[in-house]
This record gives C-alpha cells, structure tokens and sequence, in this order.
C-alpha cells in the first residue's frame, strides 16, 4: 500500500523557516520532517510513498534524487561519469516526487496523483505530521470499518446516508 505525504503548502507559520526550504524539509536532528515520518510509516511496513509537492518542490526532489548517493560509499569515474556503488546504508524505500502544483489544495493534490496511485488503496499524511502511531492497527481498524458500513445516495436528497449491515 502506498502512502502519500503531502507536502506542497506554503508553511506560512513558520515563515522565518520556510523561505529556503518547504515545511516538510525542515530538520528535526539531522533529518528532515518528511525523512522522519518516512521512518515511522516504514517501521510499520509501508515503504512505497508519494510525495505531492508544491512550494519549494525543488527542494524536496534535489534531496531524494541525491539521497541514496548521501548514504553510499562509492567510486566514481570523472572521465566518464560512471558510478559504482561499494556499499550502501540506504533505507529500502520507493519513493515518486510529483509536483502537483504551487496553489493547489488538499484534495486537488491527492487528484492530481492518481497516475501514482493506481486506483489502490493508499494512506495519506501531512508533510509536519510527525507521531506515535501504530499505522498497521489504523489501517486494519479502517478496513474493519470500511467492510461493516456502506454508503447508499439517500433517494431524497442528493445527501449520503451510512447504514450499518
């Protein structure tokens, strides 16, 4: 299951922060915001994630297309480019950077990734929602949920009524 991370707005409350680099890539140690939220959905068993950016995208594509060279040891051929990678402390993450836009809001973002998504199932979090929660026991509490409720247009109105089985 994938998991989105939004992190394309503005970060106006930390303004004095924010005007190099998106919330989300503010560190918190060593690491940014997204890098730690990343760890805590990994712990977990999720490590396929799309980040839908916007404000400052650039930054947040430079440090996941340089990361994993961050975390190697390699040798590298001036002459020709060509890299070897010796060793490499890594995570074992699949992440897609996608830029959805600078304006674009919560759900137009999630809209926008549809491509990635696949029509799957996903999670989706914040880029500065850093927590202690246990995302296996959320999500099969979601899906104990989602399978005893079931949602029919109610036929006077346009509204949707949830009725349990």
């Amino acid at each position: 299951m994938k998991t989105v991370l939004l992190a394309g707005g503005f970060g106006t409350r930390l303004s004095e922060h924010t005007d190099l680099k998106p919330k989300p890539m503010i560190e918190i140690g060593s690491y940014p915001i997204l890098w730690h939220i990343m760890s805590i959905y990994s712990s977990h068993g999720f490590r396929d994630f799309v980040v839908a950016c916007g404000y400052k995208s650039e930054v947040i594509k430079e440090y996941f297309h340089s990361f994993y060279i961050r975390y190697a040891d390699y040798t590298v051929d001036l002459s020709t480019g060509k890299e070897e990678i010796l060793r490499s402390n890594a995570p074992d993450w699949r992440i897609s950077v996608v830029d959805t836009g600078l304006s674009t809001r919560t759900g137009g973002r999630i809209k926008r990734l549809g491509t990635w998504l696949g029509g799957e199932r996903f999670l989706a979090t914040y880029g500065d929602g850093v927590g202690n929660v246990d995302i296996r026991a959320l999500v099969a509490f979601t899906k104990r949920t989602a399978s005893s409720r079931r949602s029919r247009p109610d036929r006077k109105s346009t509204r949707l009524n949830s009725s349990h089985a």
